[in-house]
């Protein structure tokens, strides 16, 4: 069978969308997942320090990689794009639609991780800096650090990976690649993360395509994200809450 390989000016945006939008998550996973860098941090910082930095400078490598370079790349390779065409963007037309759907699906993510998070099988990835003794200055910044990434992560695979491709290629292309890149992101964190990624993958996707924004998707991501972690905190048994006055 021949196939026709000439390259058409139509072909650059989706080609250019999903080689990169691979490149920068690839990027961001080797620079996570990268124990050399994590025992940089565990050899020069004592004590709870090491786990809390480490963390910490991974979820803003994570913003940094996924939402500012994309951004600038994008930006500059696809002119006729603005930060609104990818989703950063509030419409009036949506914005009662988007406020719905946040209390449509955080709500329940909420309740849900309460009685979930707090499994044993939880504990040994939940709250991703293992230290052991936590206050609200703690509190405040993992959650902070949570939410830049999240905004980062949101933007790259509910922006750029897909709304210029359900531009250039039509919708359900666009979200069926958008599935398969998002599950396969999850797929070191186990099978029930992987599924549950596919799952609410194509939610994200539909209610990105009906708002035209990023917004739901990134509320939803970080009420999924941080309920189950500081639910996980909670009552994981090897953690405790302090007041830092009483130290």
């Amino acid at each position: 069978m021949h196939y026709d390989t000439t390259f058409r000016e139509q072909d650059l945006i989706p080609f250019l969308t999903i080689i990169l939008s691979t490149f920068y998550f690839s990027i961001y996973w080797f620079i996570f997942a990268s124990e050399k860098i994590k025992q940089r941090f565990y050899n020069k910082y004592t004590g709870d320090e090491g786990t809390i930095r480490h963390v910490l400078f991974t979820k803003y490598a994570g913003f940094i990689i996924m939402g500012i370079l994309p951004a600038i790349t994008f930006l500059i390779l696809n002119p006729k794009y603005s930060l609104s065409n990818y989703g950063i963007s509030f419409s009036k037309g949506t914005n009662l639609v988007t406020l719905n759907w946040c209390l449509a699906l955080c709500i329940p993510i909420i309740v849900m991780n309460w009685f979930v998070a707090r499994r044993s099988n939880n504990f040994s990835k939940y709250p991703q800096i293992r230290a052991k003794t936590w206050d609200k200055n703690l509190i405040f910044r993992y959650s902070l650090a949570w939410c830049v990434y999240l905004f980062g992560y949101e933007f790259l695979f509910r922006g750029i990976l897909l709304i210029p491709l359900a531009n250039s290629i039509g919708v359900w292309n666009a979200i069926g690649i958008n599935i398969a890149l998002y599950s396969a992101t999850h797929i070191p964190k186990g099978i029930d993360e992987t599924i549950g990624a596919a799952v609410l993958g194509l939610v994200l996707c539909l209610i990105t395509m009906q708002t035209g924004t990023i917004w739901v998707a990134f509320f939803v991501h970080v009420a999924l994200a941080l309920s189950n972690s500081l639910v996980a905190l909670k009552f994981h048994p090897e953690f405790k809450i302090v007041d830092k006055r009483t130290i």
